[in-house]
């Protein structure tokens, strides 16, 4: 079997959790991406890290001195992810959000958010790294959404 089809099928055998990772243009206009490839970085500065494919429609919105959000999502919020990954267009449509304190968008009703200033971006292999500091977040009760063997899945 060739190394990124083992990779791949390794890779799935790590279970996730799922987010959508938000922003805005200079015009106000939201965008966002499903996400199952982050991390906490550093507790002192608090920071975090992102892996975006470069191939992602709106990979080019996420660039030093911008700002981003990561809406964790509950295990209820299946839509939420499918929507953030299958639209090419109109993800944000009917879907209730509000501007964080970085200006990045905070969906209603997830289970944490996470805001950050994009500290910086880095060009690896074929995706971007983004690495945020964090300053804001906000968490709720609830369940979250967890990816494992390439599907969705809840906790037991």
């Amino acid at each position: 079997m060739h190394c990124q089809a083992l990779l791949r099928r390794a890779c799935a055998l790590f279970a996730t959790g799922v987010a959508v990772l938000t922003t805005r243009a200079s015009d106000g206009t939201p965008h966002g991406l499903t996400i199952n490839s982050f991390s906490s970085l550093s507790l002192e500065p608090p920071l975090v890290i992102v892996a975006i494919d470069r191939a992602c429609s709106i990979v080019e919105m996420f660039a030093p001195g911008g700002q981003f959000a990561v809406n964790i999502l509950r295990e209820e919020q299946r839509d939420l992810s499918v929507r953030f990954s299958a639209l090419p267009e109109g993800r944000f449509s009917g879907v209730p959000w509000r501007p964080g304190i970085t200006g990045a968008p905070v969906i209603d009703g997830v289970l944490g958010t996470i805001e950050c200033r994009i500290m910086q971006v880095l060009e690896t292999g074929d995706h971007r790294l983004l690495i945020g500091e964090v300053v804001d977040a906000m968490i709720a009760e609830g369940r979250p959404l967890v990816f494992f063997a390439s599907g969705y899945t809840g906790l037991r």
